[in-house]
């Protein structure tokens, strides 16, 4: 890690921002794993902050409606939709926490790899209801190249399984509630003219609207694409982690609202540990793909206050593989360029000297 300094953030934000009575740092944990896509924390976040509507825009990509983090946006639900070959479905089921490890064939039929009744695939052992209904849909159902039934229109079959079952592709979602990452090395902070981004003793950045001029300079400098000038304001604005419910105690709205708490708020320490743990948990059930992003305080931007579990590659879920600062070489350029500054003065003064002799 480079030594601190007004140009690449500090070590260790709260206190080396002035704080001395500051606590632990406090961020969020993403796991998208578990996010349903409800949108529960937009909500919360307009609601609680008072921030405008973003309007209702159909992308024609996605059942994302909002599309990314801007001045009306301070979270967003991306929507991820993905092809991936038919049985690439993992045995969700395996090893389930809340009650205790399913049995093989259970776990076979969640993976989509096996059949639990013998002759209807996909229907659970002992639910001979379920069955009957499947046997008793007749002309209502379509089967693809297994025998399995879907329900549907007559004569309908499933996206994408028309083709015939070695070429059949089934879909998958991925979504993740996306946020202002309250950066380290937070390079909005070292670009600011006039003050009016500051760190908080959370060790977290927030946007004083008040002071802020609209000059944009941190917008170019967030190497995430997170802050955005509101259209007829002009003023930088993202999100703030809730600062004023963080110093009553409480916890930030978003944080609060999500139904499956798939985002977590708390010391970033103990985020981290749980973090962890989570991924191992996914690796042991077959889900390899798990990972966690922003949660080294050695990458670029020294670790962020507010990271994420992904289930595929970053660039997937639009954010960058490898987020520097932007300020980081600054204090290099300044050197370089006050070097080539005396290098002219020099020649100037030399071809003056020379010309008058």
């Amino acid at each position: 890690m480079p030594d601190a300094n007004s140009l690449y953030g500090p070590l260790d934000p709260a206190p080396d921002a002035g704080w001395t009575a500051a606590g632990p740092r406090m961020g969020f944990f993403t796991d998208t794993s578990v996010c349903i896509g409800c949108k529960a924390c937009e909500v919360a976040c307009k609601e609680w902050n008072a921030v405008p509507e973003s309007g209702f825009d159909l992308l024609g990509m996605s059942y994302d409606n909002t599309g990314a983090l801007t001045a009306n946006s301070w979270r967003h639900v991306a929507f991820i939709e993905q092809p991936v070959p038919a049985g690439h479905r993992t045995a969700t089921f395996a090893g389930n926490p809340t009650g205790g490890s399913a049995g093989a064939t259970s776990a076979a039929v969640a993976a989509g790899t096996g059949s639990a009744s013998g002759t209807n695939p996909g229907v659970p052992v002992g639910d001979a209801d379920a069955a009957a209904r499947m046997a008793d849909a007749g002309s209502s159902t379509a089967r693809d190249g297994t025998g399995t039934r879907f329900l549907g229109m007559p004569g309908a079959a499933p996206p994408g399984r028309g083709t015939g079952a070695e070429t059949r592709t089934d879909f998958r979602w991925l979504m993740m509630s996306d946020v202002c990452k309250h950066c380290t090395h937070a390079a909005c902070l070292d670009v600011c003219p006039t003050g009016s981004l500051f760190r908080t003793e959370f060790g977290t950045v927030v946007v004083q609207e008040d002071i802020c001029n609209g000059c944009g300079y941190c917008i170019s400098a967030c190497p995430y694409g997170v802050i955005d000038q509101r259209k007829g304001d002009g003023r930088a604005w993202k999100c703030t982690l809730c600062y004023d419910r963080l110093g009553a105690g409480m916890t930030p709205a978003c944080a609060q609202a999500c139904p499956t708490e798939s985002i977590q708020y708390g010391p970033l320490d103990e985020l981290r540990e749980r973090a962890a743990q989570r991924v191992a948990t996914l690796h042991e059930r077959g889900v390899p793909e798990a990972r966690l992003y922003g949660h080294d305080p050695t990458d670029g931007v020294g670790g962020d206050g507010a990271f994420f579990l992904l289930l595929d590659e970053p660039e997937v879920y639009g954010l960058p593989p490898d987020p520097v600062v932007t300020t980081r070489d600054l204090p290099r350029m300044w050197r370089r360029a006050g070097l080539a500054a005396l290098a002219m003065t020099a020649a100037a003064v030399a071809a003056f000297v020379g010309g008058s002799s």
